[in-house]
């Protein structure tokens, strides 16, 4: 059995990551495809098959050495009846029937489950989280996104949308409008677009001087990692944006903390790339708020796996559905 691989596929609205991984979680080989979601979706499966049964034969190896297939896909998922609820972008029509649409393609049995889920199991599984059982994981990306392992298994709730820690309210008046509806969301604050918008408005507000000044000036626009980067330099209009997203983003962390008493808390996506001078920031602000027990029990750290968490979790959950 110790020649055996799961597929795992990272399901994207424009690219799809699909890999080979071995029963103790080492990727064999990884690629990508496009996503096609012409004619409401109805390629997409098969064409992962077809790449699949397509990489075996480059690799020279046998269709038995695969013994299941995870999917990580971006929208809510009933996990018990393999069926994506709703998603953007892909084509398909509300409650798609994504499971039994896999395993036909596939001939495997498959797993699917949504892709931050995913990728806070990978990072359990192979990432920061070091076989941590009880996880959550935070990605802070274009928004924010989460995942919530408890005994290492997925905390999916009633309708599959738990973890959704980007649309916990972090600024209860008077904060911006979100795009799930709600105003003053933590993503509002804790993504690059929100980390953009709040340096904007403290430009327009404290003047123009400074590092972070200067690359608007000369840009047109910034980024978050123009923010952090400034920051990092002492400027210090930046390293006020930078207390701002920490304070919100410690004190949401902390009362999940309090919450759950998670093991850990893995901060992932490209903002958690500005490394120690936002998770410094960030755990002052956690500890701060967080009771003293979890505050003592409960650590926070970067991602490790980036672009990989994804595969690395789905394969996760086939090789835990089959009690491998």
């Amino acid at each position: 059995m110790s020649d055996q691989w799961f597929a795992g596929v990272d399901l994207g609205g424009t690219t799809t990551k699909i890999a080979f991984i071995s029963m103790n979680g080492v990727i064999v080989h990884k690629w990508e495809i496009p996503t096609d979601n012409s004619n409401e979706g109805q390629n997409i499966t098969s064409n992962i098959a077809k790449s699949i049964n397509k990489k075996l034969t480059e690799l020279g190896a046998n269709r038995e050495q695969l013994i299941g297939i995870g999917m990580g896909a971006p929208g809510p998922v009933d996990y018990e009846a393999g069926i994506i609820l709703n998603v953007v972008n892909l084509g398909w029509k509300d409650n798609y029937p994504l499971k039994e649409s896999l395993e036909a393609a596939t001939s495997l049995p498959a797993v699917i489950e949504n892709d931050a889920n995913c990728a806070a199991l990978g990072e359990m599984w192979q990432g920061a989280g070091n076989g941590a059982k009880d996880l959550v994981c935070v990605t802070l990306g274009t928004g924010v996104g989460g995942g919530v392992i408890a005994n290492g298994n997925i905390v999916q709730g009633v309708n599959g949308a738990a973890g959704e820690i980007g649309h916990i309210t972090a600024i209860p008046f008077g904060g911006a409008p979100c795009n799930c509806g709600k105003s003053g969301c933590l993503e509002t604050v804790a993504s690059a677009t929100g980390i953009v918008r709040l340096a904007n408005e403290a430009l327009l507000k404290d003047g123009s001087n400074g590092e972070l000044a200067e690359k608007h000036a000369a840009n047109g626009n910034i980024t978050a990692k123009d923010v952090f980067d400034s920051a990092r330099n002492g400027d210090l209009l930046a390293k006020k944006v930078l207390d701002d997203v920490s304070f919100h983003l410690g004190y949401v962390l902390a009362n999940i903390a309090n919450t759950l008493n998670p093991e850990k808390i893995v901060l992932g996506g490209g903002v958690s790339k500005a490394g120690d001078i936002l998770l410094k920031s960030v755990r002052e602000n956690f500890e701060k708020y967080a009771f003293s027990s979890v505050k003592d029990s409960t650590k926070l750290a970067v991602a490790t796996l980036g672009n990989d968490a994804g595969v690395l979790g789905a394969a996760y959950l086939i090789k835990n559905n089959l009690n491998l």
